[in-house]
C-alpha cells in the first residue's frame, strides 16, 4: 500500500523537534513493503497548499497522522498554544482534497485516544507505539475487515523497537532550524511523578535498546546528514540499572564527532560516571528537578529530596557540565513558605539556568487527575482536551507569581514565566546559534556577575551550542577503537554490581 505520513506538530518552544516517532513507523511500514512517503507541516512552512500538492502527487491509501502535543503545558503561554484544533483543520483539508482513511498515533494521541479521535473526525487511532500496530491495522484495512477504531498497542521489547527512517528533506529543516535530532536510547520510565503521562504513553518498565544499535543510529546521522549534536528522547537517561552508561560506552568505542544532551533525573553520580558521559560527547543536562522544597517534592511524588538536586548540580558544576532545570511553582502542597524554600535553595545553586512553570497540566491517568478531582477542581466528567491546571489552593496564585518575579529580577539564568527566555532564545537563533542554546545563557549570566564582581568564576568561558568546537579527545577516545574501553571492568558493569550488592 501506499503510506503517507504526516507530523502535524507545529511547536517550536523551546526548539523546532524531529518527528522521530513518525520516522521511526516509517521504518517499520518500508519492512513489512509498503511505499512510504513522509512530509511534516512545520517544515513545509505550515502550507495547506504545498499539502494539497504533496497529496495529490502522491496519491496514498492511506494517511497516518502523528500527534506529538496537545498544548504547551504552560499555564502562562497563549491559547494559540493548543494544537488540536490546526490537526483537525488538517484531517479536513485531507478529507476535501483526497478522501482515504486517516490514521491518527503519536504520544500526544495516546494519553486521551477516544477524546481526541473523536474531536479530529479521522477514521482510526493508535494508542502506544506504532512499529507493530500500523502494519498490522494496515493488513486489516487492506483486507476490508471490521474490528476496533482504536488499537492500543502493548509495549515493545528491544527486539520490536526499530531504528528511523529518517527523511532527508526533513532532517534537513531541523538541522537549519535546531540541530538537534533525537535519538531514543530506552523506553517506559519506572518513576512516579503525580502529573506524568509518560508511563501511560510508554509503560513503567524500562525497555532498553542495544548500545551498539544507537550508537550505530549516531553514525549514521553523522555520516549522512552532517549531524553533530543529538538529544537523547528517553523520560530519563540516568536509569538506575546503568544501561545510560552502556550507551556511553558504546559512544565512545565508535569515537564519533556527536555530542549529546538528554534529560536526567537529579541523584547520586560518581565523579567516574560523569567523566566517562564526557569523553562520550556530554554536552549539557536537562534536568527534571520540579521544586526545591522538600513538602512540594514529595507532593509530587518525585522520589528524592532538595539535597539529591544540589549535590547533583554540584557534582556538574564541579566538571563544568552546564544543567537546566525545570521548576514548577503552585503544585501540591506548596505554600508562601515552600515557594521561599525554593528561591533560596535556587540561589545556592550555579552554572545552570532554570525555567519555571505556574501550576500543572491536568491530565487523565495520572495520580494528579484524581487528586484534583477529590479536591473539587475538576469534576470527573470534565474534558482535558483543553488545559486544566492545578494550583495549590494553599497559597495566592498572584502573590507567588509576585513572590518568584521579583526574586528573579535581573538574573539573566532565571526564567518565569519561561516565554521570557524563549524570546531571548529565538533573537539568538536568527543571529545562527544552533543546540540547546540556554547553555549560552548561562554563560552571559556569568560574564554579568564577573564584570559586577558578584559573581564566582565559575564554569567555561564558553558555552556548548554549535559555535563551539568539538573538544578534543580523550585518550580513550582519540584511536577510535574497539578495544579501546574506558574502564576495566566496564563502568557500566560496575554500576550494575553495585546496585545488586546495595539490593542484596
Amino acid at each position: 500500500m501506499k503510506i503517507l505520513l504526516l507530523a502535524t506538530n507545529t511547536d517550536r518552544e523551546p526548539y523546532p523537534v524531529y518527528p522521530l516517532g513518525m520516522a521511526v513507523v516509517a521504518q517499520a511500514l518500508c519492512a513489512a513493503g509498503h511505499e512510504v512517503r513522509q512530509i511534516d507541516y512545520l517544515a513545509m512552512g505550515e502550507s495547506d497548499e504545498a499539502l494539497r500538492t504533496a497529496l495529490l502527487e502522491f496519491l496514498p491509501q492511506v494517511v497516518g497522522l502523528s500527534l506529538r502535543n496537545i498544548d504547551d503545558v504552560d499555564s502562562c503561554g497563549s491559547p494559540e498554544q493548543w494544537f488540536l484544533d490546526r490537526s483537525r483543520r488538517i484531517v479536513e483539508l485531507l478529507r476535501a482534497t483526497h478522501d482515504v482513511p486517516i490514521i491518527v498515533g503519536g504520544p500526544a494521541f495516546s494519553i486521551m485516544p477516544e477524546a481526541i479521535l473523536d474531536y479530529l473526525g479521522a477514521d482510526f487511532g493508535v494508542a502506544g507505539e506504532g512499529e507493530r500496530a500500523v502494519p498490522d491495522l494496515l493488513s486489516r484495512i487492506e483486507r476490508g475487515e471490521a474490528g476496533p477504531r482504536i488499537v492500543k498497542s502493548a509495549p515493545l521489547d528491544a527486539t520490536g523497537m526499530r531504528s528511523p527512517r529518517m527523511d532527508p528533506v526533513i532532517l534537513e529543516y531541523y538541522q537549519r532550524e535546531s540541530g538537534l535530532p533525537g535519538v531514543h536510547t530506552k523506553r517506559g520510565c519506572p518513576h512516579d511523578c503525580v502529573y506524568c503521562s509518560y508511563p501511560a504513553i510508554e509503560g513503567r518498565t524500562i525497555r532498553p535498546r542495544d548500545p551498539g544499535h544507537v550508537a550505530e543510529d549516531m553514525a549514521v546521522l553523522a555520516r549522512d546528514h552532517g549531524v553533530d549534536h543529538v538529544f537523547f528522547t528517553d523520560s530519563v537517561f540516568n536509569d538506575d540499572q546503568g544501561h545510560y552508561l552502556a550507551v556511553a560506552e558504546a559512544l565512545l568505542r565508535r569515537n564519533l564527532p556527536v555530542r549529546w544532551s538528554a534529560f536526567f533525573r537529579p541523584g547520586p553520580i560518581r565523579k567516574e560516571e560523569l567523566d566517562l558521559l564526557l569523553r562520550s560527547g556530554l554536552l549539557g543536562m536537562e534536568v527534571g528537578s520540579d521544586a526545591l522544597a522538600e513538602a512540594t517534592l514529595a507532593g509530587l511524588g518525585k522520589g528524592f529530596c532538595c539535597s539529591d538536586v544540589l549535590r547533583f548540580n554540584a557534582a556538574c558544576a564541579a566538571r563544568d557540565i552546564p544543567l537546566a532545570h525545570y521548576l514548577i511553582i503552585g503544585g501540591p502542597g506548596e505554600t508562601e513558605a515552600t515557594i521561599r524554600e525554593t528561591l533560596a535553595n535556587l540561589e545556592k545553586m550555579e552554572h545552570c539556568v532554570a525555567f519555571i512553570y505556574s501550576g500543572l497540566r491536568i491530565l487523565p491517568r495520572t495520580r494528579l487527575h484524581r487528586r484534583a478531582v477529590a479536591e473539587g477542581l475538576i469534576d470527573r466528567q470534565t474534558s482535558l482536551l483543553h488545559p486544566a491546571y492545578y494550583h495549590s489552593p494553599l497559597l495566592d496564585r498572584e502573590i507567588m507569581h509576585a513572590t518568584v518575579s521579583q526574586a528573579l529580577r535581573g538574573r539573566r539564568d532565571r526564567f518565569f514565566p519561561p516565554r521570557n527566555a524563549q524570546d531571548r532564545m529565538n533573537v539568538m537563533r536568527r543571529f545562527g546559534y544552533r543546540g540547546l542554546i540556554w547553555d549560552q545563557l548561562i554563560t552571559a549570566e556569568k560574564q554579568r556577575r564577573e564584570k559586577n564582581g558578584n559573581g564566582r568564576a565559575n564554569g567555561r568561558a564558553n558555552g556548548g551550542s554549535s559555535k563551539e568546537a568539538f573538544p578534543a579527545a580523550s585518550p580513550h577516545c582519540s584511536q577510535g577503537s574497539a578495544q579501546t574501553a574506558p574502564f576495566s571492568p566496564p563502568l557500566a558493569a560496575q554500576h550494575l554490581a553495585s546496585i545488586s550488592t546495595s539490593k542484596a
